[in-house]
C-alpha cells in the first residue's frame, strides 16, 4: 500500500508538470499567433503637448478649487475643439527622436525609418530634436547614423541634438551634424579619436607547440590578428590605418563645426558640457527636458518611435516571459 501511495503521488506530480508545460507551450504558441496578426513593424507617435497638459492638470486639480479647475478644463476642451476644426492658429512642429547608441549603433535601423517618416510630412519651418546618448562604437555604423541625420539637413529641416548624458567618439560624430547642439552641464562630449585593441595569443600557442596558419592574398589583408605573429611592418600599417580614420573623423567634424579649433579638440579627450561650450563643441548648456517644455508653448511636439521586427528567438523569449508572468525587458 505504501508503494502504491508513493507511486500515485509520483504520477500526480508528473501529470501536473506535463500539464503545466503543455499550458506554457500552448500560451506561447497562442501569443506568437496573435503577434503574427498584429503589424510587426510600425510607428508609435506620442503628442508630448498632451502629456505636459495631463501633468499640469494633475497638479492643478490639487491646487485649484473645484470651480476653478472645472473652468480650466472647460477652457482646454474649447481650445482642443478649435484646434480640431482648424480655427486655432497653426503651430510649427518639432519631431522628437531618440537614439541610444551601443558599440554597433544597432538603433540606426530604427533611426533611418523614423527620419524617412518625418521627411514625408515635415515642412521647412519644422524641426527635429534628437535626444542622443552614445559613448561611441564602430566607425562604419556611426558613419551611417550621421549620414541619416544629414538627410534632414539636405531637406532644409532644422536639426537640434540634445545630449543629457554622453555623446562621445561616434556619438559626437553624429552630434556634430546638427544645426545646434545643446548639452547638460555634466554631459560628456568630444573624444574625437580612434582606438583599436586586441589581445595576441601567438606566444601562448608557441609555448604549447600549437601551429597557427593563415592564408591571405594581398600583403596587408591581415596586419594584426589574435593568433598570428604581429610583425613590425604589420604594426606600422595598422597604426597608419588608425591615423587615416582619425583624419577622416577630424575633417568631418571640421566641415560641420567649422568655428572650433579642431587640432585643440581632436586629441581623443572628452569634456563636460560646461567646458565644451568654451571649446565650441556645443552651443548651449540646456537639458532636453527644458528645451522641449519651453518649445511646447509655441510648437506641437510629436515623439516618433519606430518599432521594428524582432528576431524570432527574441520574440520567443519575450513571449515566454509573458506566458510565465515573469518580468521582462520592455520594447
Amino acid at each position: 500500500m505504501e508503494f502504491l501511495s508513493e507511486y500515485g503521488l509520483f504520477l500526480a506530480k508528473t501529470i501536473t508538470i506535463v500539464v503545466a508545460t503543455l499550458a506554457i507551450i500552448g500560451g506561447i504558441v497562442a501569443l506568437l499567433f496573435r503577434s503574427q496578426i498584429k503589424p510587426k513593424e510600425h510607428l508609435e507617435i506620442k503628442h508630448l503637448n498632451r502629456d505636459y497638459e495631463a501633468m499640469a492638470n494633475a497638479l492643478q486639480s490639487a491646487m485649484l478649487s473645484k470651480k476653478e479647475f472645472k473652468a480650466k478644463l472647460k477652457a482646454l476642451k474649447k481650445q482642443h475643439k478649435a484646434e480640431e476644426r482648424g480655427n486655432a492658429p497653426p503651430h510649427r512642429k518639432i519631431f522628437v527622436l531618440n537614439f541610444h547608441g551601443d558599440i554597433r549603433a544597432t538603433e540606426v535601423a530604427e533611426l533611418r525609418e523614423e527620419i524617412t517618416a518625418v521627411l514625408t510630412v515635415a515642412a521647412p519651418e519644422d524641426e527635429v530634436l534628437l535626444r542622443l546618448e552614445s559613448p561611441g562604437g564602430v566607425v562604419h555604423a556611426y558613419g551611417l547614423a550621421a549620414s541619416q541625420l544629414l538627410r534632414l539637413r539636405e531637406q532644409k529641416i532644422g536639426l537640434t541634438v540634445a545630449v543629457d548624458k554622453v555623446a562621445a567618439s561616434g556619438g559626437y560624430l553624429m552630434a556634430c551634424v546638427a544645426d545646434r547642439i545643446i548639452a547638460a552641464p555634466f554631459a560628456v562630449v568630444g573624444s574625437i579619436g580612434v582606438v583599436s585593441q586586441l589581445p595576441n595569443f601567438n606566444r601562448l600557442l608557441k609555448r604549447n607547440d600549437v601551429d597557427f596558419e593563415q592564408f591571405t592574398a594581398g600583403e596587408y589583408k591581415r596586419t594584426v590578428t589574435l593568433f598570428g605573429e604581429i610583425t613590425e611592418r604589420g604594426r606600422e600599417k595598422f597604426q597608419q590605418e588608425i591615423e587615416e580614420v582619425h583624419e577622416l573623423f577630424k575633417d568631418f567634424v571640421k566641415e560641420h563645426r567649422g568655428k572650433m579649433d579642431i587640432d585643440k579638440v581632436a586629441t581623443g579627450e572628452h569634456w563636460y558640457g560646461a567646458q565644451a561650450v568654451a571649446l565650441d563643441l556645443i552651443d548651449e548648456l540646456r537639458t532636453s527636458d527644458d528645451y522641449l517644455l519651453a518649445a511646447s508653448k509655441t510648437a506641437d511636439l510629436f515623439e516618433v518611435n519606430y518599432v521594428g521586427k524582432k528576431p524570432l528567438m527574441a520574440r520567443l523569449l519575450s513571449l515566454g516571459t509573458r506566458a510565465l508572468g515573469l518580468p521582462g525587458a520592455g520594447g
